[in-house]
Order: C-alpha cells, then sequence, then structure tokens
C-alpha cells in the first residue's frame, strides 16, 4: 500500500506511523510551574542528540489536538518554556503503570507525582525533582524551543532541546561500570493506542573501522 498522509487516508484502523516509526525511548519529564506545581508526563517523541554537549529533545503537541479548535500547549512545554529546567527520568518495566498514569491529560494544577503515587526527589543542579524511583535521570536546561511547522488548523507541536547538566545513575543498574539493560529493563514505546516494549536482551556489533 501507498498513501501521503497529508492528502489520503490510510484505510486502516489506527494511524500506522507511530508503530513504524519505534520503539521509541520515553522520555519522562518532571517540570515546575512558575507558580511551583510539579508536573510529569511521557513522551515518545524523545532521544539524545548529541555528545558535546550531550543534548536531549523531546516534543509535545497542542491540546486538544483537533482540527479548528483552540488550543494550549501541553503543560511539560509551557513550564519548560517559562522556567528553563527540566528532568528526564527513565521510565522501566517497574514503574510502567505510574508512568501511564501520569499521561492522562489532567488539570495544570495536578501535581502527577501526588497522583501516581511517586516520590518526588531533589535534583541537583535545576529545580524540577526527580522521579525517585526511577534509577537514571538527566537533569536538563532548556536551549531552545522550536515551534514545528502544522497542518492548516492544527496547533503545532514544539520540540524541546536541553543540555544534559547532571547525570544520577543507581549503581544497581550497573555492571563493570556500565548501564545493563537487563537490569534497567527501560521500556518504549510501539505505537497505536497502548502498545509498549521492555529492553532486557541485547547484542552487540563493534563498528567496523574504515582501512
Amino acid at each position: 500500500m501507498f498513501y501521503r498522509p497529508r492528502l489520503d487516508r490510510h484505510g486502516l484502523p489506527h494511524n500506522p506511523f507511530n508503530a513504524i516509526v519505534g520503539p521509541r525511548p520515553i522520555g519522562w519529564i518532571s517540570s515546575l510551574s512558575p507558580d511551583g506545581v510539579a508536573n510529569l508526563a511521557p513522551f515518545s517523541f524523545f532521544n539524545g542528540v548529541s555528545y558535546t554537549p550531550p543534548q536531549v529533545i523531546f516534543s509535545g503537541g497542542a491540546r486538544p489536538h483537533e482540527k479548528n479548535a483552540p488550543w494550549d500547549p501541553k503543560d511539560s512545554v509551557a513550564n519548560v518554556e517559562a522556567t528553563g529546567e527540566f528532568v528526564c527520568n527513565i521510565a522501566t518495566w517497574d514503574l510502567r503503570e505510574q508512568m501511564n498514569l501520569t499521561s492522562a491529560e489532567g488539570p495544570p494544577d495536578l501535581d502527577e507525582f501526588d497522583f501516581a503515587g511517586l516520590t518526588k526527589a531533589p535534583s541537583e543542579l535545576v529545580a524540577p525533582p526527580r522521579v525517585a524511583e526511577s534509577p537514571i535521570h538527566l537533569e536538563c536546561r532548556l536551549v531552545q524551543t522550536v515551534p514545528l511547522k502544522a497542518w492548516e488548523g492544527y496547533g503545532h507541536n514544539t520540540l524541546v532541546i536541553g543540555e544534559v547538566v547532571g547525570i544520577h545513575i543507581d549503581e544497581r543498574v550497573l555492571t563493570d561500570g556500565l548501564v545493563d539493560y537487563a537490569k534497567l529493563r527501560p521500556i518504549a514505546r510501539l505505537g497505536y493506542r497502548g502498545d509498549y516494549t521492555v529492553v532486557d536482551e541485547t547484542f552487540e556489533m563493534i563498528r567496523p573501522s574504515w582501512p
């Protein structure tokens, strides 16, 4: 089959784009509103994008995502743009239910840490709290936000770029000084309404050197 997303209907039960680009790592983003309300939400449009300095990105869409409807940016995006800071907490198999709870589109004054029964841990270099139960955290400062072009009538997604200024790693997920995925068991988004996978098996391929 072939279809043009802008012009054609794919004719399938659900949008296949979400399933094709996957698995996608989950950025479990904690932030603070200007009034100090903690927010926590998972984003599967997330990844690391550079080493020097280490930077991550996540993309948050408008809500509601309906054509010609008045819209607002997602709370995480609004908070980061207002305060310039966020934390990426790694979502794991053991935290899958709590992560899913924080995906609900609650009101801006909802503290998702309390809603999901999670513990706030203070960060070292930024104001937003960390998820204490998560084994790895990336403390980030905003580099820039980029509004992404949207189809006519829809609110735009916002690409958030953050520099990683601090990294926390629970030594229980290390083996011989390396992050051990069998211990970490991070989860990733596959697509459709609620399909995920868990990473607990890996294989190694060394990049070849050019003669």
